[in-house]
């Protein structure tokens, strides 16, 4: 019953490429298992009061707008009760985990493992011709081929290359490590090489940027003069590559510094994605500027894109896409929960970071830096607040920092712990006190 549990519940971070049914709202597999554990959840743990804490003023707030206009109830309600529900589910995840954080990322490496021994087998099949091999929305509803770097961009069973390069950013981060180690953590060196190369074949810009915030946070925390003479020269060398060899990255590239720069938004040489990014800045700062402490409720952006869009300028390029999310967390969160959203996720990342001088367990910056990275990718490019199991990783990257900060606090008790670690088969294990 353990492993099938293990499975559901880290499935579910993988369970957004196929719906039930897409009215009144789209109804991702993830939906049923948290459907499936919750009640149980609820029956164990009671009440679970920091996401309440957290929640509280968006929904009192979110209703109140809905009333005044600025935003609809079925709108609001639809983001607020998915989103309040996937970070309830996964709080009651490391719950009943008993807080061992380590044990749930490990159990996420594995899946990780799964889904990108799929994207080699993707490409693979791509190259020899093998369609069942490579093309999946035969039992993914949610899913499409995206043609590119290889003949095919990978994406394994996510639903696109971006959705992979942002799931398996903490893979990628923990991959990366263990190819400077001699003691490679949670997967093989054999393992992490795979990872970083199906990482690669996304041909994604998320990817991408993924791969840059990956190697910062490497010379960060490991002393920029001892790797610097390797990675600095790599990291330009990367850039360059794919400048010149991944048209859709030299095209976003420079349509973005075109933007930026000329405010040009009549032009259809900018690129579609750097167009929408730079139009949803636009919607999110006006939407901002009017209603700056908690925005407009969550759910909001769509009506506030409808009144700000540059779209509606005669001549303007016409592309509207992710109207809903704004192509950003972080423009998202500026829109529809304003000054609370933004000090709240800052204070969240700033306070919790767990860095390698801080922390004399490396298992700890590891499962840190790499969870961090994912929120940071979703925060600049990725506008949905729980899709593909991104609460999961935020509270792993909350819980691994107060385990740290207890951790300084009772070296004594969890040099036992860790004692009873090494004795203990692993369904009996009593590993982490619970933070206080």
């Amino acid at each position: 019953m353990g492993r099938i549990k293990s499975i559901l519940i880290i499935g579910s971070i993988f369970a957004y490429s196929a719906l039930f049914f897409k009215q009144p709202f789209e109804f991702y597999w993830a939906y049923v298992i948290y459907a499936i554990f919750i009640p149980g959840f609820f029956t164990k743990f009671g009440v679970p009061q920091l996401p309440i804490i957290i929640f509280f003023p968006l929904l009192l707030f979110g209703i109140i707008y809905c009333q005044i206009g600025l935003n609809t109830s079925d709108q609001f309600f639809k983001i607020f009760l998915g989103f309040f529900g996937s970070v309830v589910f996964y709080f009651y995840v490391v719950q009943s985990y008993n807080y061992d954080v380590e044990r749930l990322y490990g159990l996420y490496m594995k899946a990780a493992t799964i889904v990108g021994i799929i994207g080699v087998i993707q490409v693979v099949s791509y190259r020899v011709g093998f369609t069942p091999g490579y093309r999946y929305n035969y039992f993914l509803n949610k899913w499409a081929v995206s043609h590119g770097g290889l003949g095919i961009r990978l994406n394994s069973i996510l639903g696109e290359p971006a959705y992979y390069a942002a799931t398996m950013a903490p893979a990628f981060l923990t991959s990366l490590y263990n190819m400077f180690n001699n003691k490679p953590l949670f997967i093989s060196k054999k393992i992490s090489v795979v990872i970083l190369v199906t990482y690669f074949l996304t041909y994604s810009s998320v990817g991408f940027i993924g791969i840059f915030i990956a190697i910062l946070l490497i010379l960060l925390n490991f002393g920029i003069g001892r790797y610097a003479i390797f990675i600095v020269p790599a990291l330009i060398f990367l850039t360059q590559w794919a400048y010149a060899n991944v048209p859709d990255f030299k095209d976003r590239w420079d349509s973005t510094i075109d933007i930026y720069t000329t405010d040009n938004i009549y032009s259809y040489d900018i690129h579609g994605s750097s167009f929408v990014l730079y139009n949803n800045n636009h919607v999110a700062w006006e939407n901002f500027k009017r209603n700056p402490l908690f925005g407009t409720g969550l759910g909001s952006h769509l009506m506030a894109f409808d009144k700000y869009t540059l779209t509606q300028e005669d001549g303007a390029v016409q592309i509207d896409f992710n109207k809903a999310d704004a192509n950003s967390m972080f423009l998202r969160l500026m829109s529809e929960t304003g000054l609370y959203g933004l000090i709240l996720i800052i204070t969240f990342l700033l306070r919790n970071w767990v860095m390698r001088s801080r922390t004399d367990k490396r298992e700890f910056w590891v499962i840190s830096n790499s969870c961090g990275l994912v929120v940071l990718l979703y925060l600049l490019r990725q506008g949905h607040y729980f899709l593909n199991g991104l609460p999961f990783f935020m509270w792993l990257f909350y819980f691994v920092a107060k385990q740290n900060k207890d951790r300084k606090a009772n070296p004594e008790y969890y040099a036992e712990l860790e004692k009873q670690d090494e004795e203990e088969p692993d369904d009996k294990k009593q590993l982490v006190l619970k933070p206080s």
